[in-house]
Protein backbone atom coordinates (compact mmCIF):
# COMPACT_ATOMS: atom_id res chain seq x y z
CA UNK A 1 0.00 0.00 0.00
CA UNK A 2 1.60 3.37 -1.05
CA UNK A 3 1.37 6.81 1.09
CA UNK A 4 -0.20 9.56 -0.52
CA UNK A 5 1.62 13.26 0.81
CA UNK A 6 -0.88 15.90 1.10
CA UNK A 7 0.47 19.27 0.68
CA UNK A 8 -1.63 22.22 2.64
CA UNK A 9 -3.14 24.84 -0.15
CA UNK A 10 -1.28 27.84 -0.86
CA UNK A 11 -1.32 30.53 0.05
CA UNK A 12 -1.11 32.96 -2.60
CA UNK A 13 1.04 34.80 -0.52
CA UNK A 14 2.98 31.50 -0.62
CA UNK A 15 3.02 31.84 -4.18
CA UNK A 16 5.01 35.06 -5.24
CA UNK A 17 8.51 34.34 -3.30
CA UNK A 18 8.27 30.68 -4.06
CA UNK A 19 11.48 30.02 -6.21
CA UNK A 20 14.02 31.91 -7.95
CA UNK A 21 14.89 31.53 -11.41
CA UNK A 22 16.17 27.67 -12.24
CA UNK A 23 19.03 28.97 -13.34
CA UNK A 24 20.47 30.87 -10.34
CA UNK A 25 20.59 27.72 -7.55
CA UNK A 26 19.18 24.75 -6.98
CA UNK A 27 15.37 24.39 -5.44
CA UNK A 28 15.36 23.47 -1.90
CA UNK A 29 12.67 20.05 -1.33
CA UNK A 30 9.96 22.77 0.10
CA UNK A 31 10.82 24.64 -3.40
CA UNK A 32 10.60 21.61 -5.74
CA UNK A 33 6.96 20.14 -3.79
CA UNK A 34 5.42 23.34 -4.07
CA UNK A 35 6.83 24.18 -7.86
CA UNK A 36 6.10 20.23 -8.90
CA UNK A 37 2.49 20.62 -7.78
CA UNK A 38 1.40 23.77 -9.67
CA UNK A 39 2.97 21.98 -12.92
CA UNK A 40 1.19 18.69 -12.04
CA UNK A 41 -1.54 20.25 -12.03
CA UNK A 42 -1.31 22.22 -15.11
CA UNK A 43 -0.04 18.86 -16.57
CA UNK A 44 -2.82 17.72 -17.54
CA UNK A 45 -4.89 19.03 -20.74
CA UNK A 46 -8.18 19.65 -19.47
CA UNK A 47 -6.57 21.39 -16.55
CA UNK A 48 -4.31 23.42 -19.03
CA UNK A 49 -7.70 24.50 -20.90
CA UNK A 50 -9.42 25.52 -18.08
CA UNK A 51 -6.64 27.70 -16.63
CA UNK A 52 -6.12 29.12 -19.82
CA UNK A 53 -9.81 30.48 -20.20
CA UNK A 54 -9.98 31.59 -16.64
CA UNK A 55 -6.77 33.51 -16.90
CA UNK A 56 -7.62 35.04 -20.93
CA UNK A 57 -11.09 35.76 -19.76
CA UNK A 58 -12.05 39.50 -19.86
CA UNK A 59 -11.80 40.98 -16.54
CA UNK A 60 -9.75 38.52 -14.82
CA UNK A 61 -12.24 35.96 -13.86
CA UNK A 62 -14.95 33.47 -15.41
CA UNK A 63 -18.19 32.10 -13.90
CA UNK A 64 -18.26 27.82 -14.71
CA UNK A 65 -20.68 28.84 -16.74
CA UNK A 66 -18.38 30.09 -19.26
CA UNK A 67 -15.47 27.88 -19.45
CA UNK A 68 -16.76 24.09 -18.89
CA UNK A 69 -16.82 23.51 -22.46
CA UNK A 70 -13.90 21.64 -23.11
CA UNK A 71 -15.11 18.09 -23.67
CA UNK A 72 -15.73 16.59 -20.38
CA UNK A 73 -19.01 15.99 -18.05
CA UNK A 74 -19.73 19.16 -15.26
CA UNK A 75 -18.66 16.76 -12.39
CA UNK A 76 -15.46 16.17 -14.39
CA UNK A 77 -14.96 20.05 -14.85
CA UNK A 78 -15.60 20.26 -11.43
CA UNK A 79 -12.88 18.45 -10.04
CA UNK A 80 -10.25 19.72 -12.45
CA UNK A 81 -10.98 23.01 -11.21
CA UNK A 82 -10.54 21.87 -7.12
CA UNK A 83 -7.39 20.18 -8.63
CA UNK A 84 -6.58 23.61 -9.70
CA UNK A 85 -7.28 25.15 -6.56
CA UNK A 86 -5.57 22.87 -4.73
CA UNK A 87 -2.61 23.83 -6.25
CA UNK A 88 -2.98 27.13 -5.39
CA UNK A 89 -3.16 28.08 -8.88
CA UNK A 90 -7.00 29.53 -8.81
CA UNK A 91 -9.31 30.98 -6.31
CA UNK A 92 -13.41 30.94 -6.45
CA UNK A 93 -15.91 32.74 -5.57
CA UNK A 94 -19.76 31.80 -5.18
CA UNK A 95 -22.34 33.94 -6.38
CA UNK A 96 -25.94 32.84 -6.23
CA UNK A 97 -25.92 29.47 -8.14
CA UNK A 98 -22.50 30.10 -9.85
CA UNK A 99 -18.83 30.24 -8.97
CA UNK A 100 -16.13 32.49 -10.21
CA UNK A 101 -12.49 31.94 -10.65
CA UNK A 102 -9.64 33.83 -11.14
CA UNK A 103 -6.03 33.03 -11.53
CA UNK A 104 -4.18 33.77 -8.66
CA UNK A 105 -2.17 37.16 -8.72
CA UNK A 106 0.67 36.38 -7.94
CA UNK A 107 0.92 32.70 -9.89
CA UNK A 108 1.67 33.87 -13.35
CA UNK A 109 4.25 36.40 -12.38
CA UNK A 110 5.63 33.20 -10.00
CA UNK A 111 5.91 30.96 -12.43
CA UNK A 112 7.16 32.99 -15.29
CA UNK A 113 10.32 34.68 -13.13
CA UNK A 114 11.08 30.65 -12.05
CA UNK A 115 11.45 29.95 -16.01
CA UNK A 116 13.21 32.88 -16.93
CA UNK A 117 16.85 33.03 -17.20
CA UNK A 118 18.67 34.68 -13.95
CA UNK A 119 20.36 37.94 -14.89
CA UNK A 120 23.84 37.90 -15.37
CA UNK A 121 26.37 40.93 -14.21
Amino acid sequence: MSTVKVLPLLEPDAVAPCCPPLTQRPLTAEEAERTALMFKALGDPVRLRLFSAVASHEGGEACVCDISDVGVSQPTVSHHLKKLREAGLLSSERRGTWVYYRVEPTVLAAMGQLLTRAATA
